[in-house]
């Protein structure tokens, strides 16, 4: 197994309609075209995110995850990540935050006690209590030194996207396009 950063254009949008789709899920209405374009259209833009793949020794992927930087730009934080068709009980994409808290600086917020374990587990060492006492983890390779020391991760602001979509047909059928033509085009390998 190995990380790799996915650059070229149509296998990143591959991946992050992907990445958007397997995450919210097909009930979900147009939150994955929503969050595929904003991403694509302002993080990518600002070069503000990165995705990131574990593939196997054959190069096919098995966990996507989706990493935005912090406003300081010290840190980088999954802003979505998934198992890729694998096996009941297995968990590629905690192998790949094991891998990215190694060698990044790399921000976790922990959902639950059960999600901060699992972080642990993963290599997330430092864990601290955030605003509303949400659990923050950071790796090894992370500056910060507590919470006060941390910067939010750069976020899309959905409301602004679906207006913006709604007012642009165009740019609407556009998105469209390019989300389904990524999902319909995952690269088997990678």
């Amino acid at each position: 197994m190995r990380v790799i950063q996915v650059n070229e254009p149509s296998q990143r949008d591959a991946c992050l309609a992907r990445l958007c789709a397997d995450t919210y899920g097909s009930q979900s209405g147009l939150t994955p075209l929503l969050r595929f374009a904003g991403v694509k259209g302002v993080l990518f833009e600002q070069q503000a995110a990165r995705v990131l793949a574990l593939v196997d020794d054959s190069a096919r992927p098995v966990a996507l995850a989706l990493l935005v930087l912090d406003k300081a730009n010290q840190g980088m934080s999954p802003m979505l990540m998934v198992d890729l068709d694998t096996p009941t009980g297995s968990s590629p994409a905690m192998q790949l935050v094991n891998e990215l808290a190694q060698r990044a600086p790399l921000r976790v917020d922990a959902a639950d006690p059960a999600d901060e374990e699992r972080f642990h587990r993963a290599g997330i060492a430092r864990w601290f209590t955030g605003p509303n006492g949400i659990r923050i983890g950071l790796s090894a390779e992370h500056p910060a030194s507590g919470p006060d020391d941390l910067s939010p991760a750069l976020s899309v602001d959905d409301a602004a996207v679906a207006q913006s979509l709604k007012q642009d047909r165009k740019l609407f059928e556009d998105y469209k396009q390019r989300f389904m033509a990524g999902l319909e085009d995952f690269p088997a390998t990678l």
